[in-house]
């Protein structure tokens, strides 16, 4: 039995057209421009943000990006989760022969040329990006990055057929349930949020005849949270899930809590155990954070300079809440390897492989960056528990 993709409903005498699509179908495009011919809307509403839109009307502008820039403003790790969606999306639609999100495309273009209003209804990707990435416990992100990398790194193909079945909703709720069992905090801000985000802008649309253009994904979700929202226009209200939760005050002290104890039980070491012992706490400290740092940066392929920086520097920054060592590594790799306009062009293919991200000199720093960010996180670790030993024989008298 075929399960329907398209939904057609009457709200306060406002009338609905939701179609579900898959990003990376070329059936969509096709089924975009049917809909729109045969159901004459006067609003056209799409899954897209601003910036992907821009992108859209001006595709080269991102090869502006600054790499030290996006690093300094502590967007590394969610730029690296966004090209490894991306390439995965890009692989996938390659079969196909379609590039991600031309339903998209051709939905905007056809409200172009008919005079209808266009309404962009998906939240700012770098907003669902960093509320996902704050709400998820540290203990998961590392989890979290490692199935998503070892997703887009797959050699399966989807077939023509499989990529359709992605517009079916019994496929996408297994996919969502599997999601959801693995990270429930990131399908609760990936889906469940912007569920209630795109309905508030389809709701809060000027037309009467509304038809959206959104992932198959979120045809279910969209649908009833606008029919709560005809009950209870209030819900339609979004301002808590529009922007990214501020750390609390508990993980600002723990912040500069774990860096003064560390400093605090080096100088007690000194005090009850004299120099020796105060110095194997210190260089117990300096050697883990230092190697584990140093050898995550040769294990994304840094430059010699790059990883002599990382063994350096990392026993500093962990001590230092405004600075990760990840950051002065990936800006001292751009600075040695400076990225290329071609490597900006080739970001999306690149990082749908473990070659590409090598090859790739923009890729390249978001590994160093990454790598050497958990290796100095294992090495603080691995620093203070050795302290625990040292604190033992100090005080049996060895």
């Amino acid at each position: 039995m075929e399960v329907q993709t398209q939904d057609k409903f009457v709200l306060d005498g406002r009338e609905f057209i939701l179609l579900g699509t898959a990003h990376i179908s070329e059936a969509s495009i096709v089924e975009v421009e049917r809909v729109i011919e045969e159901q004459n809307p006067d609003v056209i509403a799409v899954e897209l943000d601003e910036k992907r839109y821009e992108s859209i009307e001006n595709p080269d502008s991102w090869k502006n990006m600054d790499i030290i820039k996006v690093l300094k403003e502590k967007q590394g790790f969610l730029l690296l989760a966004n090209v490894v969606l991306s390439g995965y999306q890009k692989k996938m639609g390659g079969k196909s022969g379609t590039k991600p999100g031309q339903e998209m495309v051709a939905a905007v273009n056809m409200a172009k040329e008919l005079g209808l209003e266009k309404v962009l209804v998906d939240r700012p990707l770098s907003i669902t990006m960093r509320r996902a990435w704050a709400k998820t416990p540290s203990s998961e992100k590392f989890r979290l990055l490692s199935f998503l990398c070892s997703s887009a790194f797959t050699n399966a193909e989807m077939s023509s057929e499989e990529i359709e079945k992605l517009k079916q909703i019994s496929e996408m709720d297994n996919m969502l349930s599997e999601l959801s069992e693995s990270f429930p905090v990131v399908k609760e801000i990936l889906i469940d949020e912007r569920d209630r985000y795109i309905a508030s802008k389809i709701w809060n649309s000027n037309g009467n005849r509304v038809f959206a253009v959104i992932g198959a994904g979120h045809l279910r979700g969209v649908k009833a949270y606008l029919e709560q929202m005809a009950d209870d226009d209030s819900l339609s209200e979004i301002t808590e899930i529009e922007t990214v939760p501020e750390k609390s005050r508990k993980s600002r002290i723990i912040s500069w809590l774990i860096p003064a104890l560390i400093v605090g039980l080096i100088v007690y070491g000194f005090v009850i155990g004299g120099k020796e012992k105060g110095a194997e706490l210190l260089s117990s400290w300096v050697l883990w954070n230092g190697i584990l740092a140093g050898i995550g940066a040769i294990i994304g392929g840094a430059h010699i300079v790059t990883v002599l920086v990382s063994i350096l520097g990392a026993p500093l920054t962990s001590l230092c809440p405004f600075v990760g060592i990840g950051f002065v590594a990936g800006a001292v790799q751009a600075l040695i390897k400076k990225p290329t306009v071609k490597d900006i062009e080739n970001l999306q293919n690149d990082a749908s492989s473990i070659k590409g991200f090598y090859r790739n000199r923009i890729l390249r720093v978001l590994l160093i960056f990454f790598l050497s960010s958990i290796g100095s996180s294992i090495g603080t670790f691995v620093g203070g528990a050795s302290f625990v030993a040292i604190f033992s024989r100090i005080f049996n008298g060895q």
